[in-house]
């Protein structure tokens, strides 16, 4: 691809093309063949075979990722299934006995003869404990002191459940943010910031689609139907080499594959929402799907016993969710999943707005061989949003991105010390960032210029078990991000003013960035009930979101790397220390983390971004740094659960042309944030829960002073986020009731109280002229919730 993009541009000087490309494709034979020169004496000598297999569950027949797999005879080997609940154990010919513990289920002891390689399913049986009383995780009990990765943060459906909820919708959005380095974005909304970074240098990705927009009502929820999810893992540490394209996390939501035994229902029923589900078996045993639609209805109830005002508003989602799954043969299984949601806000006669996203990816999964597996996926997302206002002229604007993408990746079993991760990914960005129309007396009708994009990745990656205490994760990615034509392409100076533009022809290559992007973990285990680990890994970025509000909107506009918008690129370090208690029942870690961040973006004063072609030139460019420790003390299952998390950090920028060029707290630099949760199931019908949050209030630009200038009121700005919003904090109960629990029918129901002492938290901050002396400001707090209660009945069957 390198290749035919070079031959493509302008003055392409093959001669020096074919010197580099033999120079690189050398550099790159010889660092493998380095990196398998160490690696190849840690395959066993002896003949080894391999046992594979699935495991899922008994009942329901639902694969189950993050199973860890033990060998009875050999104490320091196992494995975990991955996210198709798929196995692979290497070892020397003789008679084994396979360990399967798993949270929720009966222990199971499977006993295998290895002449040959061989393929072993296994089924797990749920456990006779009351489910109630213990959390079902998709990860063994020592995962957090045995698992290489740093900054992981895995939350099981069932814990999420348990949490108290706004409006009466679990969102699991909202259960993340509750672990240390992950921070709300603002009152009651789904977007997040973590270790520092920006809401938009997360990655939200649906069944290995990213998600533009996770949200719903502006923030309020998260585009992710609870009832339809199957595993929820957040990396914010040194991310995996197969990871890319944001620079401070990935949001891993992979989707159920529904019961390919039986026919299930279920759904929930809330005060201003409702959501249904249905799955079951296409062909039994071999096939299956899954369907779940949820809306709100607010806006009906309103308009049937509000007031006029409030009949004429229109405010609701919805969301619908789909997976087909296909199992072809032993070693082929396909999947299809699809998702779509949209969002209306409107007054009639006013204004109409929507707003929403369109996801749908095909994935082809394939066991090539005992060694080899394949990963083949297409993908389609589509994000879009209209307004249409009617002020005596339908005015109307509208923004698109069209996303067509391609995954390819492998896993090779080197050894059973050795595991390889290879691909590449490829996706072509469609950006229409803006189109207005105004019917004045002869029209205006002004599209903003489409842009194009390339963007690619290759990525390898080893997991290697060096001794029984030593386990070390290190790869490269290799991202390369091209701007594409047609379009006109604008030269600045020093001062971002526009000096020349250059025109492009569909498809011809403006420029390309170039980027290598190390990755490296290590855990060292201390003794069976601690370990220290260490991370480096570089990340970057070339989708960026410009917002220059108090508060993001779906309205804000993304744009891509261009000529003069560089990819952002950071370099983050990671030292932690676990350690675990009773028996695993107990977990503490601690870990500082630094990031260096370079191509950091801000605005200048008075910027405007929207409906401006010349964007770039409102833009200023720097670099950032972000630091802290974070420490988690969690109680993972018994009748008691839940954890305490703290974060102490700082995350600053320094930019040309912004604070006379000093370091400056970023919008979501906040020094303390505790969170403290606790689950309690009090009998087998009852269920509590509770939450308190508690964190230093955002960095934000007031004003300083104001003056008069021929007879206008000027307002005077001294520094940005120069002043501090006050400190936030607030305590959410929950109640789960238990109407009904049968093998065939399930009902409960779910209580919640927001915010249950009341506080008037601050959501933004206005300052107008005093009424009673015009020389002096006054600033009024806006606070938007105060006790909000809520009950929902879920059910299935």
């Amino acid at each position: 691809m390198l290749l035919i993009s070079l031959r493509l541009q302008k003055n392409f000087d093959e001669k020096r093309y074919l010197i580099l490309y033999t120079n690189m494709s050398k550099f790159f034979r010889l660092s493998f063949g380095f990196i398998l020169f160490f690696l190849l004496p840690l395959s066993a000598i002896a003949q080894n075979y391999t046992v594979r297999g699935k495991i899922v569950d008994e009942k329901t027949n639902e694969v189950l990722a993050g199973v860890p797999v033990g060998v009875l005879e050999k104490t320091a080997t196992g494995v975990f299934t991955n996210n198709n609940g798929e196995y692979k154990i290497t070892l020397p010919k003789g008679n084994y006995s396979l360990i399967v513990r798993y949270v929720g289920y009966e222990d199971k002891k499977v006993k295998i003869s290895l002449t040959k390689d061989i393929v072993e399913n296994i089924s797990l049986e749920s456990s006779s404990i009351d489910l109630n009383e213990v959390v079902v995780s998709s990860r063994r009990a020592d995962e957090n002191i045995a698992s290489v990765q740093t900054g992981v943060e895995k939350m099981s459906i069932q814990e999420i459940n348990k949490l108290p909820v706004l409006f009466g919708e679990r969102d699991l959005v909202k259960a993340i943010q509750l672990m240390p380095g992950v921070k709300s974005a603002g009152e009651g909304g789904t977007g997040f910031y973590v270790r520092g970074g920006s809401s938009d240098q997360n990655l939200v990705l649906l069944d290995n689609v990213g998600v533009y927009n996770a949200s719903h009502l502006m923030g309020f929820f998260s585009a992710f139907n609870s009832d339809m999810v199957r595993d929820v893992t957040l990396y914010k540490g040194a991310l995996p080499s197969q990871y890319g394209e944001r620079l401070s996390s990935i949001l891993d939501v992979q989707m159920r594959d529904g019961d390919n035994q039986d026919y299930h229902v279920n759904g929930g029923l809330g005060l201003i929402s409702s959501k249904l589900n249905v799955e079951g078996p296409i062909k039994k045993g071999k096939s299956s799907f899954i369907v779940g639609a949820r809306r709100t209805y607010a806006d009906v109830i309103a308009r049937a016993f509000g007031s006029e005002d409030i009949k004429n508003t229109t405010l609701y989602f919805y969301d619908l969710n789909m997976k087909l799954n296909f199992q072809l043969s032993d070693k082929d299984r396909l999947t299809f999943t699809a998702y779509t949601g949209q969002d209306k806000l409107g007054i009639a006669d006013v204004v109409d707005t929507d707003w929403g996203n369109t996801v749908g990816t095909l994935k082809w999964n394939r066991t090539m061989s005992n060694k080899w597996n394949s990963s083949t996926a297409l993908i389609y997302n589509r994000y879009s949003y209209n307004i249409a206002v009617d002020m005596n002229q339908d005015i109307h604007i509208a923004s698109i991105i069209n996303d067509y993408a391609l995954k390819q990746e492998f896993t090779y079993l080197q050894s059973a010390a050795s595991t390889w991760k290879l691909g590449v990914h490829s996706t072509y960005h469609d950006i229409a960032p803006g189109k207005l129309d105004i019917p004045l007396d002869k029209g205006v009708s002004r599209r903003l210029q489409n842009r194009y994009s390339w963007e690619n990745g290759v990525f390898a990656s080893n997991t290697l078990k060096a001794t029984d205490r030593l386990e070390i994760m290190y790869g490269l990615r290799v991202s390369a991000f091209s701007v594409l034509g047609a379009g006109d392409f604008y030269n600045l100076n020093e001062n971002h003013e526009v000096i020349d533009t250059v025109s492009y022809k569909s498809g011809e290559f403006v420029k390309t960035y170039l980027n290598l992007e190390p990755r490296f973990s290590t855990a060292y285990r201390l003794n069976n009930v601690s370990s220290i680990k260490a991370a480096y890994a570089r990340t970057t970025q070339s989708m960026h979101l410009l917002s220059n509000s108090t508060f993001a909107t779906p309205y804000d506009r993304w744009v891509s790397t261009s000529n003069n918008i560089k990819p952002q690129i950071a370099d983050q370090f990671t030292l932690g220390y676990f350690r675990n208690f009773a028996n695993n029942l107990f977990e503490f870690s601690a870990e500082v983390y630094y990031k260096d961040m370079r191509n950091q973006i801000d605005f200048k004063d008075n910027a405007l971004t929207y409906g401006n072609d010349d964007v770039e030139t409102e833009l200023l460019f720097g670099k950032g740094r972000a630091y802290g420790i974070e420490f988690l003390f969690k109680k993972r299952v018994g009748r008691l659960s839940g954890w305490v998390g703290y974060t102490l950090s700082k995350s600053e920028k320094k930019i040309d042309g912004i604070n006379n060029n000093e370091w400056y707290d970023a919008v979501q630099d906040r020094t303390h944030e505790i969170s403290m949760v606790a689950m309690y199931n009090l009998n087998d019908k009852w269920t509590l829960s509770g939450a308190w949050i508690y964190y230093t209030g955002n960095a934000v630009t007031y004003p300083s002073g104001k003056y008069q200038v021929d007879g206008k009121e000027i307002v005077y700005y001294a520094e940005r986020n120069g002043y501090r919003a006050p400190d936030y904090h607030r305590l959410d109960l929950g109640a789960t009731c238990v109407l009904k629990k049968t093998k065939k029918f399930y009902s409960e129901l779910a209580f919640s109280l927001y915010n249950a002492y009341g506080r008037e938290n601050t959501y933004f901050i206005e300052f107008r002229t005093n009424d009673d002396d015009p020389s002096k400001s006054s600033a009024y707090q806006y606070s938007l919730f105060r006790f909000v209660p809520s009950i929902s009945w879920n059910f299935r069957f």
